[in-house]
């Protein structure tokens, strides 16, 4: 009967390793989907923020936004060359935006020209009101002083 107890029990011990050991794997499985699943969430979190920055940035500043995506774009298609048949397309083009984009440039300098010159932001014009501000903060000093002997003045001749 020692030989059949034996028996059962190494039998009996096998099948405990083996539950340990499916027990380990399946709490180790476990795991790592929950850490899959936080890093999933976190992930979606980390992209969600990354846009909602991006989206505050282009609304605090669209021209630079607008200013960069020319750039990237400039630099773009200088890194890719040209056929020949894009050159005979678009050589015509390329000057005509050229041309407008320079008048667009004039036009837009001589209406800020105007818009500034109508506010009295001429070089003469800012020449004179610094003149005027400075003219205006040398009397008020000057009053201020004036005004600071006198109560001085009275101070003494009160205290005696």
């Amino acid at each position: 009967m020692t030989d059949a107890h034996n028996k059962t029990a190494g039998t009996n011990g096998g099948n405990d390793q083996q539950e340990t050991l499916r027990d380990r794997a399946t709490h180790a499985y476990e795991n790592a989907v929950a850490r899959a699943g936080e890093t999933a969430d976190h992930s979606r979190e980390a992209v969600r923020d990354a846009a909602h920055q991006a989206g505050d940035f282009v609304e605090s500043n669209p021209l630079g936004v607008l200013a960069g995506g020319l750039a990237l774009g400039a630099l773009v298609g200088a890194l890719l060359p040209r056929s020949e048949r894009e050159k005979q397309l678009l050589a015509p083009v390329g000057k005509k935006v050229g041309m407008a984009a320079v008048a667009a440039f004039a036009a837009a300098k001589e209406a800020g020209k105007g818009e500034l010159e109508g506010l009295g932001l001429t070089k003469d014009g800012a020449q004179e009101k610094a003149k005027s501000l400075l003219q205006g903060v040398a009397t008020a000093a000057s009053h201020a002083g004036s005004a600071a002997a006198e109560a001085g003045r009275e101070h003494i001749k009160t205290a005696h």
